[in-house]
C-alpha cells in the first residue's frame, strides 16, 4: 500500500512532464527520471512496487532444482512448487496493495491540485487519451506482456550490478580508501559502504526499470515500432486521474469500464511474463532436461488444481 501511495506522486510528476510538451526524447528522459527517482523512494521507504522481482528471484528458484536428478527429486520438485506459490502469492499481495492504495492517493492528489490551481490534475482531452490507451479493446495486453519482459530484464541488470560490485570489492574500497576516509571519516565511510552493499541491487533495478519504461517508447517510436509499457500500478494511477478529471458521468460510458476490466489482466501479464522468464532461466541455469521440465509443469498444475488457494493465501 505504501508503494501505491508513492506511485500517486509518480503519476502527478509524469503528467507534469507530458504537459510541458517536450520532444519525444526529452519527454522520455525526464519521465525516466521521474520513474527512477520515485521507485528508489519506494525502495528506501521499504515499500513494494507490484510485479517488480528482486534480483535473487531466479537464483533462489534455481537453487531448488540443484538436486533434481537425485533420489529425492520428488521432494525437490515439491520444494520448487512451494517457491513458485510463495513468489506468486507475494506478487499478488503487492498488486492488490498497490492498486487499492494508488486510487485514493491519486484522488487526494487531484483534490489538492484542484484546490491550489483550480483545475484537475489533467484536462479532459488528456483524460480521454488515457482511456484510449488503456482500453481492453486496444493493444493494452500486448504492452502489458512486454512490460513483463522489461521487469525481468531489470531484475537481471540488478543481479549483474550486484555481482560486479562484489567481484570488484567496491564495499571494501569505499570503506578503506584513504582519500574517502580522509574526507568523510572512517565511521561514515563504513556506513556508506554497508548501505551501498545492501542497496546496490535495488538501485540498479529501479534505475534500469525507470529508464526502460521512459525511454523505450521514445526510442522505438523513432524507428516507427512504438513499443509501449503498461505497468499495473502506473496504469491504475493514470486511470484514476482520468476518472477524476471526467467526473462521475464517465462511469456511464463503456470506455472507462473497458479500462477497468483491463487492470487485472495487466497485472496478471506483468507478473506472468516476468515469472515465466525467471522460471526458464532457473531451468536453464541447472540444465534441467525436457522430461524434468514436463514433471515440473505437471507438479505446478497439480498444485493449482488441488490447492489453488495457496497461490493467494498462506496455508
Amino acid at each position: 500500500m505504501g508503494g501505491g501511495a508513492v506511485t500517486a506522486l509518480t503519476t502527478l510528476l509524469k503528467f507534469a512532464v507530458v504537459g510541458i510538451g517536450l520532444s519525444a526524447f526529452w519527454s522520455g528522459f525526464w519521465s525516466s527520471m521521474v520513474y527512477a527517482s520515485t521507485f528508489i523512494m519506494i525502495q528506501l521507504l521499504h515499500y513494494t512496487l507490484a510485479t517488480k522481482q528482486p534480483a535473487m528471484t531466479a537464483p533462489a528458484m534455481a537453487a531448488k532444482l540443484k538436486d533434481i536428478d537425485s533420489a529425492e527429486a520428488g521432494n525437490t520438485i515439491e520444494e520448487f512448487v512451494d517457491e513458485v506459490t510463495h513468489l506468486v502469492r507475494s506478487q499478488v499481495a503487492a498488486v492488490f496493495g498497490n492498486v487499492f492504495m494508488v486510487v485514493p492517493a491519486v484522488l487526494l492528489v487531484n483534490a489538492l491540485v484542484q484546490l491550489l490551481l483550480g483545475r484537475p490534475m489533467i484536462g479532459n482531452a488528456q483524460a480521454q487519451h488515457v482511456l484510449a490507451t488503456l482500453t481492453l479493446l486496444g493493444p493494452t495486453l500486448l504492452w502489458a506482456a512486454f512490460t513483463g519482459v522489461i521487469l525481468f530484464a531489470a531484475s537481471m541488470i540488478a543481479g549483474w550490478a550486484e555481482n560486479w560490485f562484489v567481484l570488484h570489492r567496491l564495499d571494501s574500497a569505499l570503506r578503506y580508501n584513504p582519500r574517502i576516509t580522509g574526507i568523510v571519516g572512517i565511521e561514515r565511510a563504513g556506513r556508506w559502504s554497508a548501505f551501498l552493499r545492501k542497496n546496490i541491487s535495488g538501485f540498479a533495478s529501479n534505475i534500469a526499470l525507470g529508464f526502460m519504461l521512459g525511454l523505450i517508447p521514445a526510442f522505438t517510436g523513432f524507428f516507427g515500432v512504438e513499443l509501449e509499457a503498461r505497468h499495473v500500478t502506473l496504469s491504475t494511477g493514470q486511470l484514476a486521474a482520468a476518472g477524476a478529471s471526467l467526473g462521475l458521468d464517465a462511469f456511464r460510458t463503456p470506455a472507462i469500464w473497458w479500462c477497468i476490466a483491463a487492470i487485472p489482466l495487466i497485472g496478471a501479464l506483468n507478473l506472468g511474463v516476468s515469472f515465466y522468464f525467471a522460471f526458464r532461466l532457473a531451468l536453464q541455469a541447472h540444465n534441467v532436461s525436457g522430461v524434468d521440465r514436463a514433471r515440473i509443469r505437471k507438479a505446478i498444475w497439480a498444485r493449482w488444481r488441488s490447492h489453488p488457494r495457496s497461490f493467494f493465501v498462506p496455508e
